[in-house]
């Protein structure tokens, strides 16, 4: 593989890097909201692959202009798909509710053990499973 290959494909790298970062941390860090932010870096990389996917170079937006009657010639045209960017922006719609809900269960769950720290939760549970 020549250096040229990774350099054409620097976004599909960027992405790979940004996935196992988030993977990483949402593996790797006990703490809660840690483990927020990695399935956000996760989630961003996604966002990232397919607006990079549905990127058409020379490609103009799906707008026809002229009616293709009374004799005018249609040009041939590139288009650029708009699926991946609108389904992109309702994940990230649903994304940053996710993240809502999941930083509201953080606050409820810091009120009822007093930690965000996934072992010491644990540690509670089993001692209040044992007082039973």
């Amino acid at each position: 593989m020549s250096l040229d290959f990774f350099v054409s494909h620097y976004n599909y790298w960027v992405v790979i890097f940004l996935m196992m970062v988030g993977f990483y941390i949402l593996i790797s860090r006990g703490n809660l909201i840690k483990k927020i932010v990695g399935l956000n870096v996760f989630q961003t990389s996604v966002f990232m692959l397919y607006i990079s996917m549905g990127k058409i170079t020379g490609g103009t937006p799906p707008i026809l202009v002229g009616d293709g009657h009374g004799g005018e010639a249609m040009e041939h045209v590139v288009y650029s798909n708009p699926l991946p960017h609108v389904l992109i922006l309702t994940a990230i719609v649903v994304g940053i509710a996710t993240t809502s809900v999941g930083l509201a269960l953080a606050v409820r769950i810091k009120e009822a053990y007093g930690t965000l720290e996934e072992d010491e939760i644990n540690r509670i549970e089993a001692l209040v499973e044992a007082s039973e």
